[in-house]
């Protein structure tokens, strides 16, 4: 798989490359946000490491452009460690956060959540166990039983199922699969939780509760 690497540094490319290239990920390097944007739109990007301060675009402007025409995951990682820049990242459509310095575990494990997440997202089935769910038939079954959810309890399950393994807070689901609708609260998304959960029924355990953060799928292997 093939990992865009964005930043000016280029002692810090050369650091970032050397890490996904010892996982077996092929890296190709822009050290702009200009030089980010042409080769995206010319090769095909599994996912991109973003750094923010970046010349003529910088990292957040990179980010718009991009989620204006591709889903890609994306990692901004960057020195700017204030919750202000971390929520913007995270609302305009980054998928993950991290500030450097950086644990080298913690950047592998978080990358490689992610382009699994992308392996299932391009597939068109996802199974789990007793859960099985068509992406375009929009079919969900449990033991091999199919459910019937309205399109707010599929569209919330599949949000969570793309993001398998990754905690999503209330206001973060709310966004994804309500949209920018002001009527947010918390009591809406955990009603629907319970509600799906009930459908799901021996699968309802694959919907976690993390306490004090929000919800995550969890499907097992």
């Amino acid at each position: 798989m093939k990992i865009l690497v964005a930043d000016d540094e280029r002692v810090m490319c050369e650091l970032i490359c050397d890490i996904l290239q010892n996982q077996g990920y092929e890296t190709i390097v822009a050290h702009d946000g200009k030089e980010a944007l042409d080769i995206f739109r010319q090769e095909q990007i599994d996912l991109i490491v973003l750094d923010v301060m970046m010349p003529k675009y910088d990292g957040w402007t990179v980010l718009e452009k991009i989620r204006e025409f591709s889903d890609v995951p994306i990692i901004i990682l960057t020195a700017l460690e204030s919750e202000r820049n971390e929520l913007r990242g995270l609302t305009t459509g980054a998928d993950d956060y991290i500030v450097k310095p950086f644990s080298y575990e913690v950047f592998v494990a978080r990358v490689n959540v992610l382009l699994k997440k992308q392996i299932r997202k391009n597939n068109s089935i996802f199974n789990f166990g007793e859960l099985s769910i068509n992406k375009l038939s929009c079919e969900v079954s449990v033991q091999g039983k199919e459910i019937q959810l309205t399109n707010m309890e599929y569209n919330l399950l599949l949000y969570l199922v793309e993001n398998e393994n990754i905690v999503k807070s209330r206001e973060q689901i709310f966004l994804s699969v309500w949209g920018s609708d002001n009527s947010y609260t918390s009591r809406t998304i955990d009603t629907h939780i319970k509600v799906l959960r009930a459908k799901l029924g021996v699968c309802a355990e694959y919907i976690k509760t993390v306490r004090g953060r929000g919800y995550c799928f969890s499907g097992g292997e």
